[in-house]
């Protein structure tokens, strides 16, 4: 009987490894697009953060966490007072940007959110600036703040299009976990093995389980995920900084690898002879294609896949408002991924449980003509047993071709249909919505409305004369790239 061992011989490390560090370190952005999107999305995903500071639910968790600590030339949170390490602040920004889930979203095989990645990107941006400054050397420019945002939607972004981290029971976080990491490493100066370790410590770190963001167990942690995400990427970029080992096989390893553990077993989206491995597929070189498409949340803090949804309900809700005794069913017709993910039946347990319901996304306007994030509240919904009275009305039926335009890299569209029957025998028309207004499709007629979007969020926690300032100042794009971290930050503390 032969001995069994372990070899030895350390490898290089994985090539996809290696392509993300690659593009972070040398990649250069030159699409126009891309570059004026990313000041669009820095507005939206700040103002989205902005506006969950009225929601004590969200900033119990905000702070150092050893009360009156002082950190000088700290990392600062907008909309806040409080002054922190760059991990804990990358922690309570991502915290605020993900809380409503109203902001920037990318759905593909893999669904999730790349401006949770401004947690990381706009805390370390802030402390490294103040840093410098303390030395004498300018600060960062805003300039640098939405490269860092290109790369780090990019990497999460590609990673998505065909590799569905949901079917094996693994959360979108992890993407966001890397690409947080690899920008994090490139903007604390970090050389290319140390931006392929810290990446490596980002894959063994990154099995986050997507249990609380379904029923029986959806709640507030799906708010708080990603702030927890882009807090530690911070940590392992600070760890690779110091020259810690890397894992160059951290994908690939026999069976301790990530592929092992957590892709080959049950990944039913790829049909895999016995003998081969799983691996990510990359359909294309990393560039700026996924900011150039992404997709806000314009009208609704309501998840995405239920977008069209509720802008169906919309149009509808002027002839059923008075007509809703009435009501025999509701026929919403959709794709399977929201199927999978927001189609619910029973009793709804939380705020968290609620926004992540397509029936109760389409419920409420249908009967109010609006959805704003208090409509999930307890308060709001005890008030309300016409909501759930509605909701057992509801048919959800999937459309195929609805389905295969989702996927369709040319289209990318988020498709639902809306269709009330009454008692009487009557019925509305079908009211189909194939692209939300948040959609690339639909850029010249979503950007005002972003633009007001953003106002009134300045609104909701600094007095006219600041958001003036901030408004005129991040609607000049050439002066935003320009102006200094610092000097930005300075205007979104109180």
């Amino acid at each position: 009987m032969g001995s069994t061992f372990d070899r030895t011989d350390r490898p290089d490390y994985d090539a996809e490894i290696q392509a993300i560090a690659d593009y972070v370190l040398y990649a250069q952005i030159d699409s126009e697009t891309a570059w004026q999107t990313a000041r669009h999305c820095f507005m939206d995903t700040l103002g989205c953060g902005l506006l969950a500071l009225r929601y004590p639910e969200c900033t119990k968790h905000l702070g150092p966490l050893v009360t009156g600590t002082q950190v000088p030339h700290g990392a600062r949170v907008p909309g806040t007072s409080h002054v922190l390490d760059p991990v804990k602040a990358a922690w309570d920004i991502g915290c605020c940007v993900r809380w409503l889930d109203y902001n920037d979203t990318w759905l593909a095989a893999e669904w999730g959110h790349p401006s949770d990645n401004l947690g990381a990107i706009l805390a370390l941006c802030d402390f490294i600036s103040q840093q410098r400054e303390a030395v004498g050397k300018p600060a960062l420019r805003m300039k640098t703040v939405l490269e860092a945002m290109i790369k780090a939607h990019e990497i999460q972004g590609i990673l998505a299009l065909e590799n569905s981290f949901n079917r094996v029971g693994l959360d979108h976080v992890v993407l966001v976990k890397v690409a947080s990491t690899a920008v994090a490493t490139w903007l604390m100066g970090g050389t290319r093995e140390q931006l392929l370790a810290a990446i490596s410590h980002a894959w063994v770190d990154g099995q986050a389980l997507r249990t609380y963001r379904h029923a029986p167990n959806a709640g507030s942690r799906k708010s708080w995920a990603a702030g927890d995400a882009t807090s530690r990427a911070v940590r392992l970029a600070d760890i690779a900084m110091r020259d810690e080992m890397g894992i160059p096989s951290a994908l690939s390893a026999q069976q301790w690898g990530f592929y092992e553990v957590s892709f080959n077993k049950t990944n039913k989206d790829q049909q895999l002879k016995p003998q081969e491995k799983w691996r990510f597929s990359v359909p294309q070189d990393y560039s700026s294609y996924v900011m150039e498409n992404i997709l806000f949340k314009l009208s609704f803090p309501a998840e995405f896949h239920a977008q069209t949804a509720c802008e169906a309900a919309m149009t509808l809700h002027p002839e059923v408002q008075d007509r809703i005794d009435a009501i025999d069913k509701i026929v919403i017709t959709t794709h399977e991924s929201a199927i999978r993910i927001i189609s619910k039946q029973g009793k709804l347990a939380n705020p968290a449980d609620r926004d992540h319901c397509l029936q109760y996304m389409v419920a409420v306007p249908l009967l109010f003509g609006e959805l704003t994030a208090d409509h999930y509240e307890d308060s709001f919904h005890q008030a309300h047993p016409e909501i759930d009275a509605l909701r057992e009305r509801m048919e959800v039926v999937e459309d195929s071709s609805y389905s295969e335009d989702y996927l369709n890299r040319d289209k990318r569209s988020i498709a639902n249909a809306l269709q009330v029957f009454f008692k009487d025998g009557t019925q509305t028309e079908q009211v189909a919505v194939h692209y939300p207004i948040g959609h690339r499709q639909r850029r010249k007629e979503g950007i005002p409305v972003l633009e007001k979007k953003f106002s009134a969020n300045l609104a909701t926690r600094f007095p006219a004369a600041r958001v003036a300032q901030i408004e005129e100042l991040c609607g000049d794009h050439e002066r935003f790239c320009k102006t200094s971290v610092t000097e930005l930050m300075q205007l979104l503390v109180i």
